[in-house]
């Protein structure tokens, strides 16, 4: 049986039983004697031999070839040996502390692979058409969407009451001078200016004017007296 396809049986006998921290790795660069490694868990006695007889039942079923199992007696680790697969089927405790991972897993291979199915099913499964759940609002087809615009709603009146309208707002017509009025502050400080100006003017002007009370100053008339010579 080719190698790819005893996995794929592998991976899903164990999966039919709930097989916990399904693990899978290629051991063809570490030995001869088995291409793959499969370790898996089971939550108790019960379970590791129920895992191993799906595993050795599927590919049975299948034509593929089972050369021994072990440890079915305590079922704590329960080896299936398919040839050039080797399934250890461990509780919790004996895979902690065997740890295989560390030995065999230097090349894991992702289950997604192992489990990937023949070119031609493939194929087939892509081509056919895939149903719908109604239940998930993600696969219905969605209304389209149209914007909403929010009116303000009107201010209610009061009973009895009657709300003052503002007296709309005068036009201008073109060409039309408008005058702006003043600020205060602009304003006063305009006065101010022109008081101070005022004050200045007058008092340089009563400066260079002369005193309207001051009296007239007084002209000496010295008149020269002649010597009568003797």
């Amino acid at each position: 049986m080719d190698i790819k396809k005893l996995q794929t049986l592998v991976v899903d006998a164990l999966e039919d039983v709930k097989g916990q921290d399904i693990v899978l790795f290629d051991t063809t660069n570490l030995t001869s004697l088995f291409d793959r490694i499969a370790v898996v868990s089971g939550t108790s006695n019960r379970q590791t031999k129920a895992l191993a007889a799906s595993v050795r039942d599927k590919v049975k079923a299948a034509g593929g070839d089972v050369v021994g199992m072990e440890g079915e007696d305590t079922g704590e680790w329960v080896l299936v040996d398919l040839g050039d697969m080797i399934v250890h089927i461990m509780q919790p405790a004996i895979r902690q502390y065997y740890r295989l991972e560390e030995i065999w897993g230097e090349k894991p291979v992702k289950l997604g692979a192992a489990k990937r199915k023949s070119s031609v099913e493939a194929q087939e499964a892509d081509a056919a058409p895939k149903t719908k759940s109604k239940h998930l609002a993600a696969t219905q087809e969605q209304p389209e969407v149209k914007p909403v615009r929010e009116r303000k709603p009107a201010a209610k009146k009061a009973e009895g009451t009657t709300v003052a309208k503002k007296p709309a707002a005068k036009k201008i017509p073109t060409g039309a001078t408008v005058k702006v009025a003043v600020p205060k502050a602009a304003a006063a400080d305009a006065a101010a200016a022109k008081a101070a100006k005022a004050a200045t003017t007058k008092r340089l002007a009563k400066a260079a004017a002369p005193a309207a009370d001051a009296a007239p100053a007084k002209k000496v008339i010295r008149r020269a007296v002649k010597k009568v010579a003797e």
